[in-house]
């Protein structure tokens, strides 16, 4: 099997990039190791430049009939009170909002759309285990286990990884990030909702911990932050203990926390940050976690997954469809996306240290900073985060 790109991952970033490539004609593979797309992904944040994104391609009708919940208003409670942080709604419109989409919904959407385009092939059930290489060691391809067990060889120009952070390319590659590291991992789980509640996106702040309650209107999605590397710790303590901590931090679920009756019921997200030093090697390029792990800080994953993706697309596009794509054309992609996943990633690793460590090392439930209270008497302020979350920096376009 051939095709002009072999994109290796069917998240955001592999399907979005696998879109983009066969709306301008170019021959596209692309593999995802499972048949759907139905798991409880940790990333289902859509932010407004991914739905400005959604809108130039002719999607954002489809992306408002799905079953997302729009939040206008981040808040974060502290022992002395609850604060508005960061206020979308000041943003510019129409999409002045966070989205939260189930990510099987939003991929779903892209495949389909993909489906319909005589470039575009998505094979399923079909994991990706080596890459192919010519006698000069440049990459040409990829090695992959097909639905029934079979081998798969799949031999395209250009390889693009967009297999997370643990990603199978990068490593066959030679490609090694560096690692920045994080004080924190996250449980993850889900608590029901009822339909009386207020709407509510909210980051709760207590002694040692911190949970963020996501609407999803059925049910509270929820972030319980745990020191790094300290899951064996709480599994020591007990089901009943991390039930009575939850309650205690986050009064509005405390009713609920019985639901949880097992471990299983609970995933571990173990929080990484890192970024390749060069994203590319000869007929391979990584994107999105495979290129650069982001921490949950902000939710902006995925929408950096995308971005990722757009640019590439914009960027490299022409030059495949041409047959005229070199080595260090792919150093374009880097040369775009470096600056704002390094930015990001700046912020996050500040928030991990000093307000996220901070926390998790306190013995008693910490007051408001002057900052959140400052943002909270002038309202304007909450603009501000926003804005570095729902756009962030050097938003991308098609065109």
């Amino acid at each position: 099997m051939s095709g002009q790109v072999c994109v290796v991952g069917g998240g955001p970033a592999g399907l979005m990039l696998g879109l983009l490539l066969a709306r301008q004609g170019i021959e596209v593979v692309v593999l995802e190791k499972h048949a759907d797309f139905l798991r409880d992904f940790r990333g289902d944040t859509i932010h407004p430049s991914t739905l400005d994104l959604l809108d130039e391609l002719g999607l954002g009708d489809k992306v408002e009939r799905l079953p997302g919940r729009k939040q206008a208003r981040l808040s974060v409670t502290f022992a002395d009170g609850t604060f508005a942080m960061a206020d979308f709604s000041r943003l510019p419109k129409p999409h002045n909002y966070l989205l939260f989409l189930p990510q099987w919904d939003f991929l779903d959407l892209l495949a389909d759309e993909g489906a319909q385009l005589p470039a575009f092939r998505l094979l399923r059930s079909t994991e990706a285990v080596d890459v192919l290489r010519d006698e000069s060691g440049a990459v040409t391809g990829v090695l992959a286990t097909g639905p029934d067990g079979e081998t798969v060889r799949v031999r395209a120009p250009l390889t693009v990884a967009c297999d997370g952070r643990g990603s199978v390319i990068r490593d066959k590659a030679g490609l090694v990030p560096v690692e920045y590291g994080a004080p924190m991992d996250v449980l993850w789980f889900r608590l029901s909702r009822q339909a009386s509640d207020p709407d509510r996106l909210e980051l709760r702040v207590g002694a040692g911990a911190l949970m963020i309650l996501i609407d999803r209107r059925e049910y509270y999605q929820c972030a319980y932050v745990i020191p790094k590397g300290g899951y064996d710790r709480v599994r020591a303590e007990g089901l009943e203990h991390l039930r009575e901590s939850v309650a205690r931090l986050a009064p509005p679920v405390a009713a609920q926390v019985g639901e949880l009756q097992d471990w299983d019921q609970i995933k571990l997200l173990t929080v990484r940050v890192n970024q390749l030093p060069t994203w590319h090697a000869p007929g391979v390029l990584c994107i999105g976690d495979a290129a650069h792990a982001m921490s949950p800080v902000g939710g902006v994953g995925v929408n950096l997954a995308v971005q990722d993706a757009v640019a590439t697309a914009r960027l490299l596009g022409p030059k495949i469809k041409a047959g005229s794509l070199r080595t260090e054309d792919l150093e374009l992609v880097q040369q775009r996306r470096r600056l704002p996943t390094t930015l990001t990633q700046r912020a996050q690793r500040v928030a991990q240290s000093r307000v996220v460590g901070t926390v998790l090392r306190s013995d008693a439930p910490p007051k408001a900073p002057a900052i959140v209270k400052l943002f909270q008497r002038l309202p304007a302020l909450q603009a501000i985060p926003a804005r570095a979350i729902g756009i962030g920096v050097r938003p991308e376009h098609l065109t």
